[in-house]
């Protein structure tokens, strides 16, 4: 790893609207973050929950793992809007065609 260059800037802010939860994503998501995007995501009880990922550019299978356990946990209820690295990551991992992905 390059200890010169500024890390990559990750963010996940919660914004909740009546019963609808809005997580927005910047940065890399990876075994480092993944996590913390997923707890953004459960932290308030939420209707409907959107996973704004439009600011993503990193996205590992942790990060995948953390979006299959939010799709388990809201049941058609999760709407993923995905960056164009996220939506090829998900192609990869066979998941492109879930109803929770919104086309990017």
């Amino acid at each position: 790893m390059d200890q010169g260059s500024a890390s990559p800037v990750f963010s996940a802010v919660a914004e909740t609207d009546d019963d609808h939860l809005r997580v927005v994503v910047t940065g890399e998501v990876d075994m480092a973050t993944a996590d913390t995007m997923l707890q953004a995501a459960l932290r308030e009880p939420a209707v409907r929950v959107t996973l704004d990922l439009r600011a993503v550019t990193f996205f590992d299978s942790a990060a995948i793992h953390a979006v299959v356990r939010l799709a388990g946990h809201y049941p058609d209820a999760l709407t993923v809007l995905p960056s164009r690295q996220v939506s090829r990551v998900l192609e990869i991992a066979g998941l492109g065609g879930q109803p929770w992905l919104a086309p990017d």
